[in-house]
């Protein structure tokens, strides 16, 4: 599980990427059906997080997948976003030499601040990248205050 703060070194976020992979394998967390997934995901996408005044937008990287191939969800300050890419090997007679790009299961979960507005969290796919914006609530978002 990862959380929305800002990281700034690199090499944090490899350490927190490996954190949450050995804490994944002793504490698998589950959907709603009670499926564990953490011991399913062969691979995570990288994402990127943007804090703006008015929001958070999480960008994660899904090439080769389609919309329906992800499954987003958000329950109790914890969204949730999951698919599966398949291999494209098909030919029998084909060796690969070389095979960089993940497939299999993904799984990935951050944990919200209680001050997102649940009800106004959206989803785009275009271009193999899966954006999702989760807006804050106004009592958090900065204000002007003016001098009497």
């Amino acid at each position: 599980m990862t959380s929305l703060s800002r990281t700034r070194s690199r090499n944090l976020n490899d350490l927190q990427r490996e954190i949450d992979r050995v804490f994944g394998r002793f504490f698998p967390s589950t959907e709603g059906d009670g499926e564990s997934t953490s011991r399913q995901a062969v691979w995570a996408p990288r994402t990127d997080l943007v804090e703006t005044a008015d929001s958070y937008r999480l960008h994660l990287d899904v090439p080769g997948l389609t919309k329906d191939d992800l499954k987003i969800n958000y329950q109790d300050n914890q969204l949730t976003i999951s698919g599966e890419r398949t291999s494209d090997r098909t030919d029998e007679g084909e060796e690969y030499v070389r095979v960089e790009r993940s497939f299999g299961q993904f799984y990935r979960a951050f944990s919200l601040p209680r001050t997102v507005n649940a009800d106004g969290i959206s989803a785009a796919y275009e271009n193999g990248v899966l954006t999702i914006t989760v807006p804050k609530t106004e009592d958090v978002k900065p204000r002007q205050i003016e001098i009497q």
